[in-house]
C-alpha cells in the first residue's frame, strides 16, 4: 500500500514540475488551457499543466525583414529593382497568434507588396531624392496593415535601387554635363569679379600717377627675385609719346614751299591718258 501511496505520489510530482517554465525577459507563453485562449503569461516562472493546456512563444524583441529585390515599373516607365528592410516588433502576443497564422511571413508579403504599388507611382528622380519621404510612406501603410495582428512597424527602408545600364549611363551624362555647366558658370562669374577688382585697380592708378611708377618697381623687383639670366624691362609708351609728336610733324611738313619770291609755283602737268 506504502509503495502504491509513493508512486502516485511521485507521478503526481513529476506532473506539477513538468509543467513549470521559465521565460526570458524579451519572451511571452500565449496560454491555451483546452484549446481555448487565456492570454499571455511572462516573463519568470509560469505553470502550465501538461496534456490540458499549451503555450506558444513570441518573442518581444525587434525583427529586421529584409524584403527581396523586387522588379518595378516606375511612372515614367523605367524598369528597376528594389529592395528594401523593415524593422518590426510584436505589441501584442495574443493577436499575432491568434489573428494570423504566421505574422512574419504574412508582414513580408505585404511589404513586397505595398513597396511595388508605392514605387510603381513614383517617378524616378523622385525615388532617387526623395527616399525619405518614400520611406515615410511605406511605413504608414504598413504599420496601419498590420495593427490587427498585433505587429508594429518601426521603420521601413529602401536599401538598393539597381537601374538598367542605359539609364546609368543617361544619368552619369547628364551628371557630366550639369558639372560641365556649373563650372562655366563659376568661371564666367570669376571673370566678372576679376573684371570688376581690375577696373577698379585702373581707376585708382589713373588717379595717381606714381602709382604706376610703383607698380612698375614692385614688378621688377618680383622678376629680379628669380635666378634669371635675363630681366626683362617694360618701358612705357609715355615715354616715347614726345619722340613719336616730333617725328610726325617733320612727315607733315611740305619738302618746298608753296611760293618762292613772291610767285606762286606752277602746278605739276596733269598726265594725259595716252601716258598713263
Amino acid at each position: 500500500m506504502d509503495v502504491v501511496v509513493t508512486a502516485v505520489l511521485g507521478i503526481l510530482a513529476l506532473y506539477l514540475f513538468g509543467g513549470l517554465k521559465v521565460l526570458r525577459e524579451y519572451e511571452r507563453a500565449v496560454y491555451f488551457f483546452l484549446g481555448r485562449s487565456w492570454g499571455a503569461k511572462g516573463p519568470g516562472l509560469i505553470y502550465v499543466p501538461p496534456l490540458f493546456a499549451k503555450t506558444q512563444l513570441v518573442s518581444l524583441r525587434v525583427v529586421a525583414l529584409d524584403i527581396p529585390p523586387q522588379d518595378v515599373i516606375t511612372r515614367d516607365n523605367i524598369s528597376i529593382k528594389v529592395n528594401a528592410v523593415l524593422y518590426m516588433r510584436v505589441k501584442e502576443p495574443v493577436k499575432a497568434v491568434i489573428g494570423v497564422e504566421n505574422y512574419l511571413y504574412a508582414t513580408s508579403q505585404l511589404a513586397q507588396t505595398t513597396l511595388r504599388s508605392v514605387l510603381g507611382e513614383t517617378e524616378m528622380d523622385e525615388l532617387l531624392m526623395n527616399r525619405e519621404k518614400i520611406n515615410a510612406i511605406l511605413k504608414n501603410i504598413i504599420d496601419k496593415r498590420t495593427e490587427e495582428w498585433g505587429v508594429e512597424v518601426s521603420a521601413v527602408e529602401v536599401k538598393d535601387v539597381d537601374l538598367p545600364p542605359e539609364m546609368k549611363r543617361a544619368m552619369a551624362r547628364q551628371a557630366e554635363a550639369e558639372r560641365e555647366r556649373r563650372a562655366k558658370i563659376i568661371n564666367a562669374e570669376g571673370e566678372l569679379q576679376a573684371s570688376e577688382k581690375l577696373a577698379q585697380a585702373a581707376h585708382i592708378i589713373g588717379a595717381e600717377p606714381a602709382a604706376i611708377q610703383l607698380r612698375y618697381l614692385q614688378t621688377v623687383t618680383e622678376i629680379a627675385s628669380e635666378n634669371n639670366s635675363t630681366t626683362i624691362f617694360p618701358l612705357p609708351l609715355e615715354l616715347f609719346r614726345g619722340f613719336f609728336e616730333s617725328v610726325g610733324k617733320r612727315v607733315a611738313t611740305p619738302a618746298l614751299p608753296e611760293k618762292a619770291s613772291g610767285e606762286t609755283l606752277p602746278a605739276a602737268p596733269a598726265k594725259t591718258k595716252a601716258e598713263a
